[in-house]
């Protein structure tokens, strides 16, 4: 096996990046190890080994009565949990684009 010697820099988020490690630290799997798996899957796959797409979410006529039902269901859960957004964030999240 070749000497590992090159770097990559990569700046991000403070928070996204301590929030990711978090997970890897739980799972045992350093960050170096985590690139240089992803730099193969990229080489072998001939491109990112994942879908880069935005998830569509349904408009409600696309939607069955269950699957509206229970959408709301969840949000009134939530709310009612006080796992949810202040009204004010959720707007400012809405014009930072978070």
């Amino acid at each position: 096996m070749a000497a590992k010697s090159a770097n990559v820099t990569a700046r991000i988020e403070p928070e996204i990046k301590q929030q990711a490690e978090a997970v890897l630290e739980r799972i045992g799997l350093p960050v170096s190890v985590l690139i240089d798996t992803l730099y193969r899957q990229i080489i072998m796959t001939g491109g990112v080994p994942y879908p880069l797409t935005v998830p569509r979410i349904k408009s409600r006529d696309e939607m069955t009565d269950a699957e509206f039902n229970a959408m709301m269901q969840k949000g009134c859960d939530q709310a009612k949990s006080g796992d949810g957004l202040a009204l004010e964030d959720a707007f400012d999240r809405l014009r930072n684009n978070d």
